[in-house]
């Protein structure tokens, strides 16, 4: 799982719904007392690239810039309600 870039900073979820041993919680809109378990397992990984353009009419204007944004790769060990 990718996150944006996070520099010790506290991962803290929010969980919508909490599937456990053929019982389902649904959240409204999160799960009260729901508690997840991260492990961070490299930070500051470069992304797929995005693009962005500019274009205004009849101006012959036209401007395309790239850029790869930084995340934190994550793994989700637990998902636990009390």
């Amino acid at each position: 799982m990718l996150l944006d870039k996070t520099e010790d900073e506290k991962i803290d979820p929010e969980v919508l719904l909490l599937v456990s041993d053929k019982r389902v919680v649904v959240g409204n809109p999160l799960v009260k007392g729901a508690k997840v378990k991260i492990k961070v397992i490299e930070q500051e990984v470069k992304g797929e690239k995005v693009t962005v353009q500019k274009y205004k009419a009849k101006s012959r204007y036209r401007k395309r810039i790239g850029f790869r944004p930084k995340h934190t790769e994550v793994k989700i060990e637990t998902i636990s309600s009390k």
